[in-house]
């Protein structure tokens, strides 16, 4: 097979889905320590805590194991690109995308990938993805795409840019393994797992927890409806930003998921009521931390705690889960990885 290094490899989403396809992941770089316990006991690597803009590049290639192919996988920080975070204190992350480039053409591994957001190719963003590719074009045979992660069996309505280079020939990410027909559905993800209440946590499983709700935000939860908006609520229970014309078109927060189809994106703030439609469809609650994790597929086993913790804490645990890749859209490209590597050998 192949030897593995993830950048920015947060709590081990990408990783993950590789080691499912059966490549030796040895090492993965963060500057979060918080995804050291779930990155090293769940992947078999070893987990670096640094910031990848003082990381040596000899430093990495020492890493990889000796007469392997070398493939160096990685998703930047994506805030700085986010439709949701074009804010100027995220600009200097900007840089993270070229310095991945950098580590890219100093070790020159046989493959690359990178996982980032759409809006990365668009908008004010579109310089530096140009950037990007112009470094790396005179190298490697590139192939990049938006795609939707329901088409690999990923239970949400996530669009992510996939960027594959290989210094051995054409390479692509591997056909849809779904249709619409067939996409994984709200119900079909977490329908079986035990009901809460808000503020609740489940006895066999503490991360099936829930943020507890405002009585007024139970009001609003109790009048809203699968698919809906906060239109579908009483006039005195809307936020008064909603009132104003410039907040109608906001109808995506304060929202009920609809059973029947995938979710919603999920990001660092899923288990809130009012940061997104993150909802349950029939219970009066918003996603439990579990339920993020199930949507993002991630497999119920994953830990991202030690078992004899008890800091669950919201915030920590959701960024880990809301930033990561997807496990079932990395073992996809994975698996596009390996057959490439096949065709080459």
């Amino acid at each position: 097979m192949a030897s593995v290094v993830d950048i920015f490899c947060g709590a081990g989403g990408l990783t993950h889905g590789f080691v499912q396809q059966g490549f030796n992941v040895v090492a993965g770089i963060d500057n979060d320590i918080h995804c050291k316990f779930p990155y090293e006991h769940n992947n078999d690597a070893t987990f670096i805590q640094k910031s990848v803009c003082e990381i040596d590049p000899d430093e990495i290639d020492a890493l990889f194991l000796p007469n392997q192919p070398r493939i160096l996988v990685g998703c930047a920080p994506c805030q700085p690109f986010s439709n949701y975070t074009h804010k100027r204190e995220y600009r200097d992350k900007w840089d993270l995308v070229i310095k991945f480039a950098e580590l890219i053409l100093a070790i020159r591994p046989q493959i690359f990938s990178m996982e980032n957001v759409p809006s990365l190719v668009t908008y004010m963003n579109r310089s530096v993805y140009k950037s990007f590719i112009s470094m790396l074009e005179p190298h490697y045979r590139i192939w990049d795409e938006i795609v939707f992660a329901p088409d690999y069996g990923v239970p949400q309505k996530r669009r992510r840019l996939v960027v594959l280079g290989s210094l051995l020939g054409e390479i692509e990410l591997l056909p849809r393994t779904h249709t619409p027909e067939d996409y994984v559905d709200v119900q079909t993800a977490i329908g079986e797992l035990p009901p809460i209440a808000a503020g609740e946590v489940c006895e066999s499983d503490p991360l099936h927890r829930t943020r507890g709700l405002s009585p007024l935000n139970m009001e609003r939860m109790l009048q809203s409806v699968p698919g809906g908006t906060w239109a579908d609520w009483d006039e005195e229970l809307r936020a008064e930003c909603h009132k104003k014309s410039s907040g109608r078109t906001f109808s995506c927060v304060y929202g009920r998921m609809k059973a029947d189809s995938p979710a919603p994106t999920i990001t660092t703030q899923a288990f809130s009521f009012g940061t997104g439609r993150f909802g349950h469809p029939v219970q009066d609650r918003a996603l439990s931390l579990r339920e993020m994790a199930i949507i993002q597929s991630f497999p119920m086993e994953y830990k991202f705690v030690r078992e004899e913790e008890t800091d669950y804490s919201f915030e920590r645990i959701g960024k880990m889960i809301g930033n990561a890749v997807p496990v079932l859209l990395a073992k996809q490209i994975a698996a596009s990885v390996e057959r490439h590597l096949d065709r080459h050998a």
